[in-house]
């Protein structure tokens, strides 16, 4: 029985990212994963500012723009491979399912996968259920001019 207070979402779904200036980007729900991760083409730390651009020009909703961020911390993680790398985190709002909410991505290259964003336990945990048989059930919502 599906909780009240908890959405359906497939294992796959399209979000927004309004803080990041991106749309109807494809995310992958992975309930292997603790923390989310967003693939970055470019990440550095420079004068105290985390400079970032997101995605790639093979994504459709890749812009190009660098984000700049003042809050941001490292912590290691261990990837899908086991390899322990060292990434940095950043906040932001995701919109999935009709649902707005802030929270922390870890930001690492995903050159080549098909889906630049996994969304871990942390985001899925008293929000949603997975139905693992369906993909895409929600549309998604638009930047707001």
């Amino acid at each position: 029985m599906l909780s009240k207070d908890k959405i359906l979402i497939g294992r796959r779904e399209l979000a927004v990212l309004p803080d990041f200036g991106l749309e109807q980007v494809k995310v992958k729900v992975d309930t292997g994963a603790y923390t989310s991760s967003i693939h970055v083409s470019s990440c550095h730390e420079e004068a105290g500012q985390l400079k970032v651009v997101f995605l790639d020009d093979k994504h459709a909703a890749y812009t190009a723009q660098e984000m700049n961020f003042t809050k941001y911390r490292t912590k290691k993680v261990k990837s899908s491979t086991g390899q322990v790398q060292e990434r940095y985190f950043v906040f932001g709002t995701i919109c999935i399912a009709g649902l707005c909410f802030k929270t922390e991505f870890s930001l690492t290259v995903r050159k080549g996968m098909r889906y630049p964003i996994l969304l871990g336990r942390k985001v899925l945990n008293n929000r949603f259920v997975v139905d693992t048989s369906k993909k895409y059930i929600h549309e998604p919502l638009t930047l707001q001019a």
